[in-house]
């Protein structure tokens, strides 16, 4: 009984006319986060091939350097998990203590390091010390490298020498716990993931704490810079204070106290047009909005902004009321695809729901219609949810919505009757079912898929600018959203989120049917799935399962871990990362990952090579004196960070 996905036709190659070449990457850089500012993840090399992906070796690895402080703090860094710049032959990383390094792209030998000491700010707020990427800017003569660290600096170095730029902020850096407006805890607020530059202003978001007891926090705004003195030149309200556009939207001027509603993730950037799109996140606090009645503009909204302004040109709010910590967690992807005849310059956001929303970048229209439908009532008291949501019809989500019986584990009788027992426990439903209260007629919450961890999350979306087509990976899993009264001594909040998140399923398998996690292709000039695969072996030998012949069941992440890796595109191939798969999993390494090429028209799985340790970067691709290399950051927490290069033997 193996595991089929029903397969949409994949005729990726009637769309090679639909998408111009403007993105992507050149010259064998990769000057960006995403490759390029419209997130593509796209580098148009050709030396690795289906042919040879399995020669591949490691050319060198460089450790990270934050070993060497620590003498200097206590703080150890998270999973290493930074995608690397390469610019003009040199690699550029930041580490999980917020230093900035340059790398010999041929040979791995360090060039210089800088520190800029944002440990000594104290504990970074709501996760460890890791960081996700820096922007590379020149104007042709000059140029710099920024980063905003943990320690809510903004910092621009020389990509030469490694220096601050004397002349931008002071001596080099901005405090970013000054500019929002509002009297804050500084310790509540950081920033892990890139800045990005449009039109030489460089855009910052933040990182906030997730699990507040007090409802006041921190506002999520965002701020305009400019990337050659660090003046402060906009800010952009996430939160509408009084007289501006969405204020209405937060009902009993609270507006005035609450906070989060941030761009925690990464932001792209149109720089032809001069627009930055930004994904904004949950309102204070993710799963209880008594305090915060009404839509909530700008939370878990796309807002496109003028770069050099501030002022916004359009928005689409995806979630009114959050109540489940569905933020928009990844970065927008800009393509130019033909639909209906139309060109159309295009921003696609994929997200923790599984739904893919498009829209024209320009306009905000969307490409194919999003409809307002109506979802279910809350049950907490002082709560009001949202009486509908939006739901796109073009393209199908990419993971499983909501739960029913009929999407539970069903491999064997044994397993189906089990997990039928484990669903009476919890309220189920559709996709935005409310949170209910603990023991509320004996449920112990509701149960929500995709979890609040997705669906999509961080590693996002790639896309092809040649064919128009999007690959994203997701993980279908389950977690348990129920609310309880706090201490009122310790919490003005009338209900915080309790109890635990997992829902252990039958046997120790996922309550709900395979796949656990897939990649999916999707057309964007039809809004259709080219082709969708189980991600992984998954748990195949597990003693119910291992007599089924089941095939490939998807791989889930154990222990909490909600996303890594991501996917680089090639001209032929779709390469990304394994990590962190199943006990059960024949495919788990005693230690370490897979890197593993896919073909990009088809799905189907070419090679798999392993490595030594766990990766957790989004994979990237560049020359050096005219070699490919695919580099991957991978290791931190209890083993050395490491960035990787493979090339060809």
């Amino acid at each position: 009984m193996p595991i089929v996905l029903r397969l949409l036709p994949a005729v990726l190659v009637a769309c090679l006319g639909a998408a111009t070449a403007q993105q992507g990457t050149k010259n064998g850089d990769w000057r960006h986060y995403g490759g390029d500012h419209g997130a593509t993840h796209y580098a148009p090399l050709d030396q690795v091939t289906k042919d040879n992906f399995d020669t591949l070796a490691i050319a060198w690895r460089w450790k990270t350097v934050d070993d060497q402080l620590a003498d200097k703090t206590q703080f150890k860094p998270f999973h290493f998990r930074p995608t690397p710049l390469a610019v003009n032959g040199t690699i550029y990383l930041p580490t999980g203590l917020c230093q900035v390094a340059a790398v010999d792209a041929g040979t791995g030998e360090t060039k210089w390091v800088f520190d800029p000491a944002s440990y000594t700010k104290g504990m970074i707020t709501h996760s460890m010390f890791h960081h996700r990427g820096l922007e590379y800017w020149t104007d042709g003569k000059d140029e710099r490298l920024l980063i905003a660290t943990g320690g809510r600096q903004l910092v621009s170095v020389d990509p030469k020498t490694g220096k601050p730029d004397p002349n931008f902020g002071v001596g080099g850096i901005v405090d970013l716990a000054e500019g929002l407006g509002r009297k804050i805890n500084p310790r509540s607020i950081a920033h892990n993931s890139p800045v990005v530059v449009c039109r030489d202003t460089v855009v910052v978001g933040s990182i906030i704490m997730d699990f507040p007891t007090m409802k006041e926090a921190p506002p999520g705004h965002v701020r305009g810079y400019d990337v050659r003195t660090g003046k402060m030149n906009w800010i952009f309200h996430s939160i509408p204070q009084a007289g501006e556009f969405g204020n209405e939207t937060w009902e009993d001027k609270s507006w005035e106290y609450s906070g989060n509603t941030n761009v925690w993730s990464m932001m792209s950037a149109d720089d032809e047009l001069g627009y930055v799109y930004l994904p904004f996140g949950t309102p204070t606090n993710d799963h209880f909005g008594g305090h915060r009645l009404g839509d909530n503009l700008f939370a878990e909204s796309l807002v496109c902004l003028n770069a050099q302004t501030g002022e916004r040109v359009w928005h689409f709010q995806a979630v009114h009321h959050g109540l489940w910590d569905y933020d928009f967690p990844c970065q927008p992807n800009l393509v130019d695809v033909t639909v209906n005849g139309k060109t159309v310059k295009a921003v696609a956001q994929v997200s923790k729901q599984g739904f893919t929303y498009v829209f024209d970048r320009k306009t905000g229209e969307p490409v194919w219609p999003i409809e307002e439908r109506p979802v279910g009532k809350s049950t907490v008291p002082g709560e009001r949810a949202a009486e509908t949501q939006p739901f796109p019809t073009k393209p199908p989500a990419f993971e499983r919505q909501g739960v029913t019986k009929d999407d539970l584990i069903d491999l064997t009788p044994e397993l189906k009757a089990e997990a039928e027992k484990i669903l009476e426990r919890y309220v189920s439903g559709p996709i935005f079912t409310p949170p209910t209260v603990i023991g509320e007629n004996g449920k112990q919450g509701t149960i929500l898929l995709p979890s609040v961890g997705g669906g999509g999350n961080w590693p996002g979306a790639s896309v092809d600018p040649e064919t128009g087509t999007l690959y994203v990976q997701s993980q279908t899993q389950v977690c348990v959203l129920g609310v309880s009264a706090p201490d009122p001594a310790r919490s003005n909040f009338k209900y915080l989120r309790s109890g635990p998140y997992e829902v252990p399923g039958p046997q120790g398998l996922p309550l709900i049917k395979p796949p656990f996690r897939r990649i999916t292709a999707i057309d964007l000039s039809k809004g259709e799935h080219a082709w969708q695969i189980p991600f992984g072996e998954g748990p195949t030998q597990h003693p119910a399962l291992k007599d089924l012949n089941l095939g490939r069941l998807g791989s889930q992440f154990p222990g909490g871990v909600i996303a890594e890796g991501g996917i680089l595109l090639t001209k032929t191939l779709l390469i990304t990362i394994l990590a962190n798969a199943d006990e059960s999993d024949p495919e788990r390494p005693a230690k370490g990952s897979f890197l593993q090429a896919y073909d990009k028209a088809t799905g189907e799985l070419l090679h798999s090579i392993p490595v030594d340790i766990h990766l957790h970067g989004g994979p990237m691709s560049f020359l050096k004196d005219g070699k490919q290399y695919i580099a991957v950051a991978g290791g931190g927490g209890d083993v050395p960070g490491e960035l990787i290069a493979f090339a060809l033997k």
